[in-house]
């Protein structure tokens, strides 16, 4: 168990105020938990937690999953506290949150007038090397990140039959080698969850097999057909497997590498005020951090690498 001991230097770094990202803007920011090794730094985010919080992290089993478990509430808070919330600096220890009837965490949002729907939307998804946190504002946010090398422990097409359309299942299967199927795999999967996630409507109100994830001149090639990405990545739509003549097109994807060894999926609700059968692209910031010791933006680098969905880097 890891021993976290009551600390009042809390914030010891003052977290710099940032603007709300603007429309069709997603922010992601993220941490590796191999890098937290400082146990008083462990301590000062704890005192960050709410009661809740630090009890869910405290009966987690086993020192790296309460680690993980801290990091992430650690980073919601105060990657939110970072945005300036009706014109003022907020303090991640005050921020409050709730649960959709599907079980989506939100922003509880406080104006003059009371509570209100938040304009700032946030999603988070971890691994055991790797937590993210999306940001968007008036617009619902999905994301997921994946290991690169993820190991499925079945095989890989009995898998897909039982989550997968049958589209999907096509696609996988006109795949001979084996690594590439699963590399596919993971992308696939990886996108369907961020999609699930965006929807707010949780896995059993919107299963993987009742919709398709399209890549528009790839799909049947795959994601890394050279002719797609001579002339850019290829667009990422879902349609109805029921219905494969209607698609949602409310929903903007972006699907790219992380740091050379995640997978990591966007899916983001479309401007409402932009043309709804107009792709705008995600204008897509990748932040690492370390909070209250230290920032680093690398998007545009080799460690953000663009795969699928209409992206642009800031």
């Amino acid at each position: 168990m890891l021993s976290f001991q009551r600390s009042f230097s809390v914030c010891p770094f003052p977290i710099l105020p940032l603007q709300l990202p603007s429309p069709m803007e997603t922010h992601l920011w993220f941490v590796v938990p191999d890098e937290f090794k400082s146990v008083s730094l462990l301590n000062q985010y704890m005192e960050l937690l709410s009661p809740c919080e630090k009890e869910n992290v405290l009966s987690m089993r086993g020192e790296q999953l309460q680690k993980q478990a801290l990091l992430a509430r650690t980073l919601v808070r105060t990657t939110i506290a970072r945005y300036q919330i009706n014109n003022r600096v907020v303090d991640p220890r005050s921020l409050k949150f709730k649960r959709n009837v599907h079980g989506k965490p939100e922003l509880e949002w406080e104006s003059d007038g009371g509570q209100c729907p938040s304009p700032l939307h946030f999603n988070i998804s971890h691994t055991s090397s790797l937590i993210a946190c999306g940001v968007t504002v008036n617009s619902s946010i999905g994301i997921d990140i994946e290991e690169k090398q993820r190991k499925i422990k079945n095989n890989i097409l009995a898998f897909a039959r039982r989550y997968f359309s049958l589209h999907e299942v096509e696609h996988l299967s006109a795949i001979s080698d084996s690594e590439v199927q699963r590399q596919e795999f993971v992308k696939l999967w990886t996108l369907k969850e961020a999609y699930v996630k965006a929807l707010g409507r949780g896995f059993s109100a919107a299963p993987f097999k009742t919709f398709t994830i399209c890549i528009k001149n790839g799909f049947r090639r795959g994601f890394d057909h050279a002719d797609d990405l001579e002339s850019g990545a290829p667009e990422v739509v879902v349609e109805s497997s029921d219905h494969p003549e209607r698609l949602t097109n409310n929903w903007q994807f972006g699907l790219f590498e992380l740091v050379s060894s995640h997978y990591a999926a966007v899916c983001m609700e479309k401007d409402k005020t932009s043309d709804a059968g107009m792709s705008v692209p995600i204008r897509l910031t990748v932040r690492k951090t370390i909070p209250f010791v230290e920032d680093e933006c690398i998007s545009g680098t080799d460690a953000v690498v663009p795969i699928a969905g209409l992206i642009e880097q800031f």
